[in-house]
């Protein structure tokens, strides 16, 4: 069962994967060092500061991963580019608005990308893209 981890940076993907991972005895796969490892990225977004990466490289790169290693958690705020053909759940990580302020806050990240990701939040940008690709997704809130 390959299991996909979505969500807004700072909704506790990393922290659910993770557990879930250990749950059932699968791998935990990070796909950001999986993206800086294989440099997947054409540079970074200085005004967004976030890496620039084609999601359908990113997925072709994937995939001999995914089809390998039946038993995987992805995390990664863009795991669910991923087909519905090779993930048998999503997860989509959510939490209150104050508390990923807070959370973004904590991280070091520029008004202007707290502002960004309290956006992408609030417009569920991971759950519409997620439904885009009809995954099998449920909502968890952290």
């Amino acid at each position: 069962m390959v299991i996909v981890v979505t969500g807004t940076p700072g909704t506790g993907k990393t922290t659910f994967a993770k557990e879930l991972a250990l749950k059932h005895g699968y791998q935990y796969f990070d796909l950001h060092e999986f993206i800086v490892s294989r440099g997947l990225s054409a540079g970074t977004d200085e005004e967004r500061d976030s890496l620039i990466v084609d999601e359908q490289a990113l997925v072709e790169a994937l995939l001999p991963k995914v089809v390998a290693n039946p038993n995987l958690v992805i995390d990664g705020h863009m795991s669910h580019e991923i087909p519905r053909e090779h993930v048998t759940k999503c997860y989509i990580t959510k939490c209150q608005l104050p508390v990923l302020k807070q959370r973004l806050e904590a991280r070091g990240y520029s008004e202007a990308k707290v502002r960004e990701n309290l956006d992408a939040e609030i417009f569920d940008i991971c759950f519409h893209e997620a439904q885009e690709h009809h995954h099998n997704i449920e909502v968890i809130w952290t």
